[in-house]
């Protein structure tokens, strides 16, 4: 008998904010220091959270957020902070243990 398998998506599981911050940490904790890696773990928040408001929250075009926030994509640190503000979250920095 064959195993049937699914592709695991991320976004599937983020129903709350608290599974957002939560899984943001674990990403931040994992990734270090690949900003791809943290852009990534936005553009999966972003799918879970409706990628079309996102886009109206942030002014964006839909296309557009999908683009940066690809593997591929290379957004400049205004779209981050615009797409984290309109996700909800907080950019801060603290100091290193």
């Amino acid at each position: 008998m064959a195993i049937k398998t699914k592709v695991w998506d991320s976004a599937e599981h983020l129903k709350t904010d608290e599974d957002v911050q939560l899984y943001l940490e674990a990403c931040i904790e994992e990734g270090g220091d690949d900003p791809a890696f943290l852009v990534h773990a936005l553009g999966v928040i972003a799918r879970a959270k409706n990628m079309s408001q996102l886009a109206r929250d942030t002014g964006l075009t839909r296309e557009g957020l999908y683009k940066a926030l690809s593997p591929d994509g290379n957004p400049t640190f205004a779209t981050v902070a615009k797409v984290a503000k309109a996700l909800g979250l907080q950019i801060t920095v603290q100091v290193a243990h």
